[in-house]
Parts: structure tokens; C-alpha cells; sequence
């Protein structure tokens, strides 16, 4: 069953979006007020968003990917103020410098710098998180033993 191909309208204007990069998956979110005829169209090197926002404007969106995705294991979810994509990358643990194949950024895109991670060195910086932590723990075990804490400001009586 092939999906009716999605065409670009006449007079369109992009959605902002905000993107972040994981291991298996890069996550796009387009910022759309009440999003309304959403029209999605998910293929293995780009995708197309296609819809109207709560002022009837025509949203237009088209890109090809960095890399490929899987297109089966990709999702869209509408919310009131913006349509996420999960897209799940055909090869993982392979950071995306960038979200389009296009070195030229367009001026709608952009980083989500408040989800953004440089997991390409996750394991070592968990490591020595783990490894303060534990010294941290170790450090108040240890300046505790054999104080116990005063408790002379409760009272039975209130």
C-alpha cells in the first residue's frame, strides 16, 4: 500500500525545529501551534512534514537525513505545540554531526542544546561519575562514624 506522495504547497513557510542526536536514534521536534492535517512521510534518507498550524498558515518541511534511518522503527507524535520524530538510525552508535545531509544549515534548524549529549564518550564520563560518587559516599561513611546526630531541638512534647 503506497501513501498518496505529499506535495509541497504553493505558498508554505517551515516549521521551526530543534534536534538532538542519540546512539540509536535522532530526535526532531517542530515547533507547530496546534498542528492540524498533519501529513508525515518517513523514507529511509529524508523526510517530509506537511500541515497546518492554529492560523491556518501552511507548514512546509523537507530534508534529507545526514544517514539513513529505519524507516519501520521512525515515529511521529502530535502534541498542541509541536510534532516530535524519533527516528531511528540505521546505524547506531554513529554520531550526526549535523541532522541533513546539506552542509548548509537552514535557518530553521537548529540544536537542541537542552537534550544534546556527546554520548560518543558516555561510558568513560559514567565511569568517573560513578567513581566520584562512590569517593563522595565513601568520604561522609567515613567523617559520620561514632558521631551521632544531635537531636536536641525535637521535642515529645509539641
Amino acid at each position: 500500500m503506497n501513501k498518496p506522495k505529499i506535495v509541497r504547497p504553493e505558498e508554505s513557510q517551515p516549521a521551526r525545529a530543534l534536534w538532538f542526536d542519540r546512539k540509536k536514534y535522532v530526535t526532531i521536534n517542530f515547533m507547530v501551534q496546534r498542528p492540524k492535517n498533519v501529513q508525515v512521510d518517513i523514507q529511509q534518507d529524508k523526510m517530509i512534514l506537511c500541515c497546518k498550524n492554529d492560523e491556518d498558515d501552511m507548514i512546509y518541511n523537507e530534508f534529507y537525513f545526514y544517514d539513513k534511518v529505519m524507516i519501520h522503527d521512525s515515529r511521529e507524535r502530535v502534541y498542541d505545540r509541536s510534532i516530535n520524530f524519533l527516528l531511528r538510525k540505521l546505524t547506531p552508535d554513529v554520531a550526526w554531526p549535523r541532522l541533513q545531509k546539506d552542509l548548509a544549515k537552514p535557518s530553521w534548524m537548529a540544536v537542541d542544546f537542552d537534550n544534546w549529549r556527546d554520548w560518543e564518550h558516555e561510558e568513560d564520563e559514567g565511569k568517573e561519575e560513578y567513581d566520584h560518587y562512590m569517593d563522595m559516599i565513601h568520604d561522609m561513611a567515613n567523617d559520620r562514624k561514632g558521631m551521632t546526630p544531635d537531636m536536641g531541638d525535637l521535642s515529645d512534647s509539641d
